[in-house]
């Protein structure tokens, strides 16, 4: 295949998905989800396929010009677009994709900000799944999106099941909107500075942490974490989605 405008297969990050147990497991993802489709790098259509047997209304995008119009000679009845997925417009319910591995942080940093979707599922890395799943404690990008957006790990991609074959497995993450945030939309960046500054903060205990984040004593500070259901001894990796909205609502009430 002639090499694409924007560079051959290392510049794009292809690495194409032929794992069938993966790509099933994906599709009865999807199944189970209502609505329109948008496919985020489709390749040569490995699950554009299986997705599009689903009957209903699918869009696949590729920054590839060469496989993008060989697959939508292959399948006239899936709208085939060249399009980059950090640009364009992400305005239906269900987003699915193998997304190219060096594009995972910005391609999700994109999406949990986008407003209109309600269910994705992506193949990323497999630590880079496993870590926004919270499988180990989690992180700061999680828990600044968890009050919105509930993440879990749908299983593992071998690394042999790509062509060609990556460094690492790869991993099924699956994320879904809240249908009742845990925190208000209009608290949402107050919400995720607050995160961000407990996460880098230092102090020994979440006590003392968070009492620098927010200005405050450690007694009031404590009480909010009881309040949140927080123990002494938890980091900030160990709270849940319910325990940090808990200590927000906690500490500005």
């Amino acid at each position: 295949m002639p090499r694409s405008l924007h560079g051959g297969r290392h510049e794009l990050g292809q690495n194409f998905l032929n794992h069938t147990p993966s790509i099933t497991t994906i599709a009865r993802l999807i199944a189970d989800t209502d609505g329109p489709i948008l496919e985020l790098g489709a390749g040569d259509g490995a699950l554009t396929r299986p997705l599009a047997a689903l009957g209903r209304p699918l869009t696949a995008i590729d920054l590839d010009e060469h496989r993008v119009r060989r697959l939508a000679r292959a399948l006239p009845g899936v709208r085939v677009v060249h399009a980059d997925a950090l640009r364009y417009p992400v305005d239906v319910p269900v987003v699915v994709g193998n997304i190219p591995f060096h594009l995972t942080t910005p391609i999700l940093r994109r999406l949990l900000n986008e407003p209109r979707w309600e269910h994705a599922v992506l193949v990323t890395q497999w630590e880079v799944a496993r870590k926004r799943a919270g499988v180990g404690g989690h992180t700061m990008m999680t828990a600044q999106c968890a009050p919105w957006f509930v993440f879990g790990l749908r299983g593992r991609v071998p690394r042999w099941g790509f062509v060609p074959q990556p460094s690492v497995d790869g991993g099924i993450l699956a994320i879904t909107r809240r249908g009742s945030p845990l925190v208000s939309d209009a608290e949402r960046r107050p919400y995720q500075a607050f995160v961000r500054a407990v996460f880098t903060g230092r102090g020994g205990t979440l006590e003392r942490i968070v009492g620098r984040a927010v200005l405050a004593r450690t007694g009031p500070v404590r009480k909010a974490m009881d309040r949140a259901g927080i123990a002494s001894g938890q980091l900030p990796r160990d709270l849940s989605a319910e325990q940090w909205a808990g200590l927000w609502h906690a500490l500005r009430a």
